[in-house]
Formats: C-alpha cells, structure tokens, sequence
C-alpha cells in the first residue's frame, strides 16, 4: 500500500499545513477582489511547500459541498504551494457543479485540502480483486477505462463506508455502469493527507 510521501516530503509539519489553508484563503479573496494578489513566493515558502506536489482543495458551507478541484500528480515543477492556490482558486470559481463563489460566502467558507501522495497500481482483474485490494477508510481510488476517468478521496469513505458502494459510486462519477466490468479497467490507490481549517 502507498504511504503519504514523495517529492512534497511526505507527511507535513503544522505550521505548513496552516500555511496551505492560508493560501487556499488568500486566493479565494483575491479572486473575489477582496484582497492583495495571493500569488506563491517560492523563496517565502518551507522547502516542503516549494517541492512539486499536488493537492485537492474542498470547499464547504454549512457542511455541503461548495467547490472541489485538484490535482492527481505534481504537474511539471509546479510547488504544492502554488498547486493549492490553483485548486482553490478552482474549486471557488470554476467547479462545473456550482455557480461561482460569492462574497457574502467567504467568510462562513470551511476550507480543506487533501495532499495527495503516489499512487500504486492495483490489479484488477474483476470487481472482487479490486474490492478485496482496496483499504476502506484509508485508500483513494482512481479508475479509468478508455476515455472515461475517475477519482475518490480517502474522504468519500465517510459518505460511503461499504466497499461496494464506494466503487459502485465512483464507476457511475466515472461514466461507467454499474453492473459491468470493461475489459481494460485499470485503478490506482493512493493516500492522502488531509487537513482543515
């Protein structure tokens, strides 16, 4: 099973951890014009922050889902610091599910990120082996058949704590049938570290 490392250092101290959330935050004003350009200084950031490294950020008001965008793997040499203020500013703005976030919703907004370590790849020969290999609670899960692609959160168990609805779930996200296996399924687990505001 993967373990929470990589080029953004593995698991991280607190004090970078508050430091993530203040980016997301910062470039969620910013967005909204209601703060200074939140733009990533590398040479500012722990050399943690300024390691390749990606990220999902979360969004949430009176704990519904309000805007959830991020990234898989590093994307080229993009920092885990400047991933976070990307994904936020997406989750806010431009997550296809929601109108764009408003002013009067920033302060009430819970905002959480998720930093994704490396993904290993399960074999998956049916749906058994993948339910049989999968850690619930613990593992994220990325399925891809063809053009059709994709991801839950180590979160989403929360919501779905059955292995089989999980999978069920993410099979319908990923515009596949539930009752079908297609024939050149391939999945990926990876962990995350998750924290909030």
């Amino acid at each position: 099973m993967p373990s929470l490392s990589g080029e953004a250092g593995g698991l991280l101290a607190a004090a970078d951890r508050q430091r993530l959330l203040a980016i997301a935050r910062a470039a969620i004003a910013e967005g909204l014009g209601d703060g200074r350009a939140a733009g990533v200084d590398p040479a500012a950031e722990s050399p943690t922050l300024q390691a390749p490294g990606a990220a999902f950020v979360t969004l949430e008001l009176q704990g519904q889902l309000r805007g959830c965008i991020g990234s898989l793997e590093p994307r080229g040499s993009r920092s885990l610091a400047a991933d976070v203020r990307e994904n936020a500013q997406a989750a806010a703005f431009r997550d296809p599910r929601f109108p764009p976030l408003q002013q009067h919703e920033l302060a009430p907004l819970h905002i959480s990120i998720s930093v994704i370590g490396p993904r290993e790849p399960l074999a998956c020969a049916s749906e058994s082996d993948l339910l049989a290999a999968l850690s619930p609670g613990v593992d994220g899960l990325i399925l891809e058949a063809g053009t059709r692609r994709g991801t839950f959160l180590p979160s989403v168990w929360e919501q779905l704590p059955r292995p089989a609805d999980f999978l069920r779930h993410l099979k319908r996200k990923a515009g596949l049938a539930d009752n079908e296996w297609p024939q050149h399924l391939q999945a990926w687990c990876y962990r995350t570290q998750y924290f909030g505001e």
